[in-house]
């Protein structure tokens, strides 16, 4: 009976058609690529050569093109809908990817080929069927509307790129050559909500104790490295540790590629350049950092430190330049002295061994580790200082860690975050400096270590008493 209804108003024939379609993905709704490229081609080149007309909308004028372009071929209503998007994508945004860029809860988006599209929510990779590209030659043109604005250029002679979106996200893109399965197109999305303390507090990174301690670490002009693997959220960190300098100080910023955003009002940005076409121009991490040092810098501040420039960003340390920051790619604290070493003995300046730790000691103040857990969530792992030399090795001693302790049945990780019980070196440099924020940090601290020692020396003495006591029984 209720067959007979529906089908005397007519609601049966779509059922399989609408369960069908929906499980499709986005490059299969229209499958003659080569027609849809056409079609695509001839509404992009029309909407540059013809002016919209007063009046009429851009979706309206939109639409009527694919109308009149589409004219005489049988297409459905998805198919259509799949051209409008595709069209509105390109000139209002960044084509497929427009859609991923705006949705706030994406960290990362991963083009591998047209149709195979990874995106990072929470920590996690989801490969994304709901967007994609018609073809190769489609990636290779959203990636160059995306750089040419910014004077970078990707094509068979420099088939690799990296720069940035102009909210701060970083893009990493590979060609062919170098890419033999096709264009290969990483974004790291800026998030506006990571960009203060409050935050990473909120979120779990850390405590309000290490963030107030690496702001009074700031505050004093201590010179401090931000270590951590990749996509551990290491610029992240960094950006919010700039946002602590004062707004009286000159800050100048060197990038690869512009990611950092201070609030300041006396900051200057540096950005590196690739070679020309004639193989010159090339302008280097470690060019800019040599040129800083005659800019008045109060700060200087290097996004990632990679090379021959870790010599002369140590040396500007050294010199009177107090309170830089940088970043470096490394499993640990003492895994990135480690690399530091290894990347001035490889920039090809002869120099002992002794004498480059020797600088790293006098330079650095600071070591801040920050990793990404295995369920996806980053936090701030170690805060160490450099204690001088342990007999020829650099000395670190950790101030602030988190002990993992395991896994929930979500794996999620369970652990904890401790203070240990020790009066770091650098406090005395902090409270010279003028800085009294983390006094109450440390003179609590200080309290609980004299009682714990005081306790010990009292139980040494009772011990003591009991030999002695054993000693005379003994003898009688």
């Amino acid at each position: 009976m209720a067959n007979k209804w529906l089908e005397e108003f007519n609601f049966v024939s779509h059922d399989k058609e609408v369960s069908s379609e929906s499980v499709q993905s986005d490059y299969e709704v229209f499958k003659d690529k080569e027609l849809l490229d056409k079609f695509r081609t001839v509404i992009i080149q029309d909407l540059i050569d013809n002016r919209i007309p007063d009046g009429k909308l851009l979706t309206q004028y939109i639409n009527e093109e694919i109308d009149r372009i589409t004219d005489g071929y049988d297409l459905t209503n998805l198919e259509r809908s799949h051209i409008f998007n595709l069209i509105e994508n390109e000139v209002n945004g960044y084509g497929p990817l427009t859609e991923l860029l705006d949705d706030k809860n994406i960290t990362e988006i991963m083009v591998n080929s047209a149709d195979e599209i990874y995106i990072e929510v929470d920590g996690q990779l989801i490969r994304d069927e709901s967007v994609s590209f018609i073809n190769e030659e489609h990636i290779i043109r959203t990636i160059q509307r995306i750089i040419q604005p910014l004077g970078r250029t990707i094509d068979s002679t420099n088939p690799m790129v990296d720069s940035r979106l102009p909210d701060g996200s970083r893009i990493n893109a590979v060609i062919p050559p170098l890419s033999v399965k096709g264009p290969v197109v990483t974004i790291r999305k800026f998030k506006d909500s990571m960009d203060n303390i409050e935050n990473l507090i909120g979120n779990g990174s850390m405590t309000p104790y290490m963030a107030r301690f690496l702001n009074a670490c700031v505050n004093a002009k201590l010179n401090i490295l931000v270590c951590g693997g990749t996509g551990s959220g290491k610029t992240t960190l960094l950006n919010v540790l700039s946002n602590f300098i004062g707004s009286g100080e000159r800050i100048i910023t060197i990038e690869d590629a512009v990611e950092l955003r201070l609030h300041q009002e006396h900051v200057i940005q540096l950005e590196t350049r690739n070679v020309n076409y004639d193989k010159e121009g090339e302008v280097t991490i470690r060019d800019l950092v040599r040129n800083s040092l005659r800019m008045r810098p109060d700060r200087i501040i290097v996004g990632e430190v990679r090379g021959s420039e870790a010599f002369d960003m140590l040396q500007a340390m050294n010199t009177g330049h107090d309170g830089s920051l940088t970043t470096l790619h490394a499993n640990g604290p003492a895994d990135a002295l480690d690399r530091l070493e290894t990347m001035i003995l490889m920039s090809g300046i002869e120099i002992p061994l002794k004498a480059i730790r020797g600088y790293i000691v006098n330079a650095l103040d600071i070591v801040v580790n920050v990793e990404r857990l295995s369920d996806g969530r980053r936090k701030v792992t170690s805060i160490s200082e450099i204690t001088g030399f342990d007999g020829d090795e650099i000395g670190l001693k950790e101030i602030f860690a988190f002990n993992q302790n395991g896994v929930t049945d979500n794996r999620e990780v369970i652990g904890e975050f401790v203070l240990y019980p020790y009066i770091p070196k650098v406090y005395s440099k902090i409270k010279s400096r003028g800085v009294d924020d983390v006094d109450d940090i440390f003179e609590e601290l200080q309290k609980q270590i004299d009682a714990e020692n005081k306790k010990k020396t009292k139980d040494g003495k009772k011990k003591e008493t009991k030999k002695t006591t054993k000693k005379k029984s003994v003898k009688k």
